[in-house]
């Protein structure tokens, strides 16, 4: 598939080990055909057939939003609730004037794009959010910024100009101590990205980009949520609220040696939970899912051949485990689920983390089940909130 050759040409493990996180990454052509994940044609539809309001849709320029009212009307519903619809004319008058226009999740909106973050969030073990930009003219939309996540840049269509200035603070966050410092004057990179090419930026590397070539742009930018330090330590305060003292009031009334004795108790509850082994696996697989519904099954998966199934997260994982009475079982974990399953049951596992749609009779097949056990099997998944249905009996 087209988005799968992008986690080859930027390089798979080579990648992994030498460029995440450090270094800008430029894939001449790493797309063979970029309008198979969206088009002009794309944006049309989902503005005319969607409520997509600020911030999901906006437009920029000169590093600022443009009031919506600028290119879109009220709409009062016969129950007295008001929505605003995107004008036409209004929003090609603005576009035309140098703004920039992005849709937000658009890989919540067309399913292609959301094979796409799949597929990386499978490589690079993160949640993937991709947004569309359009631009007309060299004005440029953001101004020189950099972004608190890493990014992975599809150009689909015309051409863009970027030019890149390097980090002036190491991995800045969105809720930080201080500010990065001005970028240099010089850029470090010139680049002007094709229909195909793909680029990667690290988390807080300046940059500035235009439409400047003289034709309009669509690009995808995937940005790769940050997991740091500070989130790993959130999320074990969430886990260790499991604990009596941890729960427990903090001793700000009582003497001195009270109060190490706590800050000493909480120290070694920490320092516990830092030593638990696969810490960073578990936090991995708590990430959220892209929950989606299996309407309009509400009880049990029927045992239809022709029913599909997917994942709804591109992180889970398979590990062979030891259940309560020593019995080996495949362990899948997502979604901050697991679910033990015989190993019998793996290769159809395995098939589900392929990505995309299958179909009951594949899974059946890929296991030697037969089409019921495969939907038992589809049916907890779905369940466990870790994967979705299409399709059914009539």
């Amino acid at each position: 598939m087209t988005y799968q050759l992008i986690a080859e040409r930027l390089g798979q493990e080579k990648f992994l080990a030498r460029s995440l996180h450090r270094d800008y990454v430029y894939v001449p052509g790493g797309v063979t055909d970029p309008g198979v994940l969206i088009s002009f044609d794309t944006l049309n539809d989902l503005i005319a057939s969607h409520r997509l309001e600020v911030p999901r849709l906006r437009l920029s320029a000169d590093g600022e939003m443009l009031p919506q009212h600028r290119y879109a009307v009220p709409v009062t519903t016969r129950r007295h609730t008001v929505w605003q619809r995107t004008h036409p004319a209004e929003l090609h008058r603005c576009l035309a004037e140098g703004a920039s226009l992005v849709i937000d999740a658009i890989d919540e909106l067309h399913e292609p794009v959301a094979d796409l973050a799949q597929h990386l969030e499978s490589w690079l073990h993160t949640h993937v959010q991709v947004n569309a930009y359009a631009s007309w003219s060299a004005q440029e939309g953001f101004g020189t910024h950099w972004d608190d996540h890493d990014v992975i840049v599809v150009q689909v269509e015309g051409s863009k100009h970027w030019r890149l200035y390097g980090p002036t603070r190491v991995a800045p966050m969105h809720r930080d101590t201080a500010q990065p410092d001005p970028p240099p004057k010089q850029p470090i990179a010139d680049l002007v990205l094709e229909p195909g090419d793909v680029l990667y930026l690290p988390r807080g590397w300046w940059h500035a980009v235009a439409a400047d070539q003289g034709v309009h742009s669509l690009h995808l930018t995937c940005g790769l949520t940050p997991h740091t330090g500070a989130d790993l330590i959130g999320w074990l305060s969430e886990m260790l609220r499991d604990s009596e003292q941890v729960r427990a009031d903090l001793p700000l009334h009582a003497g001195p040696d009270a109060q190490a004795a706590y800050v000493e108790l909480l120290r070694e509850h920490l320092v516990a939970a830092l030593e638990e082994p696969g810490l960073l696996e578990r936090f991995a697989a708590a990430r959220d899912a892209r929950l989606r519904p299996s309407l309009p099954h509400l009880n049990g998966m029927p045992a239809d051949p022709k029913v599909r199934v997917r994942l709804t997260t591109g992180r889970a994982r398979l590990t062979f485990a030891a259940d309560g009475e020593g019995a080996v079982v495949v362990r899948f974990a997502a979604a901050g689920q697991e679910v033990d399953f015989d190993p019998a049951v793996e290769p159809l596992l395995q098939r589900l983390l392929g990505g995309g749609w299958v179909s009951l009779a594949d899974l059946a097949a890929a296991a030697e089940l037969t089409v019921a056990d495969a939907a038992a099997v589809a049916g907890e998944l779905v369940d466990a909130q870790a994967a979705t249905v299409r399709g059914c009996l009539w």
